[in-house]
């Protein structure tokens, strides 16, 4: 039986030299990607700037609703079509000012992808499955471990997904690129009676599928996670959620995960992202909430 473990976690990212997180306060946070520096609204930076003035290139206006709204104003020294960053391993890809106020990616997912890695190890040959994948910088971390399942219901973020694994040279990487909604791949994926090795999930709070499908956490996300189980077992390495922007407790997602993987063994573990500001004595801004089943074997 998988140990709940009550103590939350916290992981931090701290930055790298393609992403820092430069200051933050007064509900938004100043960040730089590269060459360039923008600012994005922050609701969670309750504090005031540790900095007199923030020097951006460009700045995400928010709209009057709560969801997610509004639009960029950009200096002429952001390209439009994006620029390159990289991360580890030679893990290059695309950042650029999207209409939805982030930038082609998620950087604080790094020690996300750090912790994956440590369960698989460098001998690992695994069958891997990452659902709502985005533009794929996750599953280029993960494909040097094994094959790669990568799904996403937007055949722009599938395309720049592989865009993505062109500029890092990994286009010959065993990774499946699927546009299809998660919920209805991963019950196929049950009724094939496949196995992973591992599963990355992060389900955004609504969204709609390629043929109009619709997505409400609320509802989707604790019969998603029940069909996540069925496609691991007892030599499954981990399962890793995230949630965003949701009135939620990371409590509440181990709660499912403790119900729901009560048949495997290892542990469960829950908490918060965070990014570290740059600088000594830089605060921690939170970001999401996870929970995680690891099973070290």
């Amino acid at each position: 039986m998988a140990e709940l473990v009550r103590n939350p976690v916290l992981m931090v990212g701290e930055g790298w030299d393609g992403f820092r997180l430069l200051d933050s306060g007064g509900g938004r946070k100043f960040e730089q990607y590269g060459p360039h520096r923008v600012i994005r609204p922050e609701g969670q930076a309750l504090w005031s700037p540790r900095l007199a003035e923030w020097d951006a290139d460009g700045e995400f206006i928010p709209g009057s609703d709560e969801d997610g709204g509004g639009r960029w104003h950009l200096g002429p020294a952001i390209p439009l079509e994006g620029w390159p960053l990289q991360w580890k391993d030679g893990i290059r890809f695309t950042a650029e000012c999207t209409p939805f106020r982030h930038l082609g990616f998620f950087p604080d997912m790094a020690p996300v992808w750090d912790w994956m890695a440590e369960q698989l190890g460098p001998a690992e040959e695994a069958e891997l499955l990452n659902l709502f994948g985005y533009t794929g910088v996750g599953t280029l971390a993960l494909s040097r471990y094994g094959r790669v399942t990568h799904v996403d219901a937007s055949k722009k973020s599938v395309a720049q997904a592989r865009a993505n694994a062109a500029l890092s040279g990994l286009e010959e990487r065993p990774i499946r690129w699927l546009t299809d909604d998660a919920v209805k791949f991963t019950a196929r994926e049950v009724r094939r009676e496949r196995r992973y090795d591992g599963i990355i999930l992060d389900p955004p709070k609504f969204g709609r599928g390629p043929k109009g499908e619709t997505w409400r956490i609320e509802d989707g996300l604790a019969p998603l996670v029940a069909d996540c189980r069925r496609l691991l077992d007892r030599d499954s390495r981990f399962l890793f959620l995230t949630v965003y922007a949701v009135r939620m407790s990371s409590l509440a997602l181990a709660g499912l995960l403790d119900e729901i993987f009560a048949d495997l063994p290892g542990r469960i573990e829950y908490g918060d992202l965070a990014v570290a500001e740059a600088g000594a004595g830089g605060r921690l801004l939170p970001t999401a909430i996870f929970a995680r089943w690891s099973n070290p074997g």
